[in-house]
């Protein structure tokens, strides 16, 4: 893969230099040049597609020559450097924020299965993960103010469910949690979110979730992750909860139960986790029967943008299913540990209600 040519052109000042020398005869439009060309990108360019386009550029720089499989934590200095842009020949140097600071830890401490370039099977790439995570870090810790209790309820290792209710017209809730789990866990675990089957036919953005490790939710590619242990974070109610009336709020909507068959076949830990204010912040004022890449309906929201409402997010205790690892064939079993979930979980979104003193407090 060739990288594109304005990238290659800021990699190489000298050769942007030659060039604009031979063409022009003025070695002064050097400057001009490259400052117009910075001016544009930046203007032109969103964020999110230059760091989009970013990995696929250094992929081919960056990629080892001879792969090394298995899994493993990226600890190598190189990758920090050319991924995060930060000078690591300096390890004294402070970091200058919190968010810095997030992204080096998740580049360099979160474990993942490297297929030997960079990436997981799903497409995972921490380092990606670790910038997106420092660019959304405004939306996390000013604009939505988001505050977790019980994150020790998570396990630090081994197979793991994270099961949470679902609102908004856009999964805003879903990446707060992503980054709450990232953010607190020690040492930190990757969320891989279980999307809907048409959320990766979804051009560029679909490519920008799986290297953020959105998994498609298929039986098989959550069976995967389990069995290497991995931290999952699945919403039964799938776009069901979205589409609820905003009078509905906070109720749970049609649950599927699938995950919690996998959960007992697997051995997996689950953790209810009850989320707060995406049913204000940004709801559903109507569905178009467009079904685009596979969607089930277009949600128009109520308004352009969501609301600063202030997120809470509550871990409940670890729900253990391991006593019922012979019995996950069994219909009647599945239903009522799916139930029990159900339950815990529509307690914890009662309770969080009743001690909520305002939606923007």
């Amino acid at each position: 893969m060739v990288p594109p040519r304005w990238f290659a052109n800021r990699a190489d000042p000298a050769a942007t230099s030659s060039s604009c020398h031979g063409r022009h005869g003025d070695p002064g439009c050097i400057g001009r040049a490259s400052s117009a060309t910075q001016a544009l990108r930046a203007a032109v360019l969103p964020v999110f597609i230059r760091h989009l386009l970013a990995p696929h550029a250094l992929r081919v720089i960056a990629a080892p020559a001879h792969p090394l499989r298995g899994f493993r934590a990226t600890r190598h200095a190189h990758t920090l450097h050319c991924f995060t842009g930060m000078a690591t020949a300096n390890a004294h140097s402070p970091p200058s924020s919190h968010a810095t600071l997030s992204t080096a830890r998740v580049a360099i401490e979160a474990a993942f299965h490297d297929e030997g370039h960079g990436y997981d099977v799903f497409g995972l790439h921490p380092p990606t993960l670790g910038r997106m995570l420092a660019l959304g870090a405004p939306l996390y810790d000013r604009y939505f103010r988001v505050s977790s209790e019980g994150i020790a309820h998570v396990p630090t290792h081994g197979p793991t469910i994270l099961v949470a209710n679902h609102a908004g017209a856009l999964p805003v809730d879903a990446a707060m949690l992503c980054f709450d789990v990232l953010r607190r866990t020690e040492p930190p675990r990757i969320p891989r979110a279980i999307a809907d089957h048409f959320v990766p036919r979804v051009p560029v953005v679909g490519t920008w979730l799986s290297r953020c490790g959105v998994v498609p939710g298929t039986r098989r590619n959550v069976a995967r992750l389990l069995e290497r242990g991995e931290l999952i974070a699945i919403w039964p109610e799938g776009t069901t909860g979205p589409a609820k009336r905003f009078r509905d709020r906070y109720r749970l909507q049609a649950w599927r139960v699938g995950f919690a068959e996998l959960a007992i076949r697997y051995q997996a830990q689950i953790v209810p986790v009850s989320i707060l204010g995406a049913e204000e912040s940004w709801p559903l004022a109507a569905r178009l029967g467009v079904r685009w890449y596979g969607a089930p309906y277009l949600p128009i929201p109520a308004w352009p943008v969501p609301l600063p409402v202030h997120y809470r997010i509550e871990y409940g205790a670890a729900i253990d299913l391991r006593c019922l690892a012979e019995q996950a064939d069994d219909p009647a079993i599945v239903a009522a540990a799916a139930a029990r979930v159900h339950a815990v979980l529509s307690r914890q979104l009662d309770d969080m209600r009743f001690a909520r003193r305002g939606i923007f407090r």
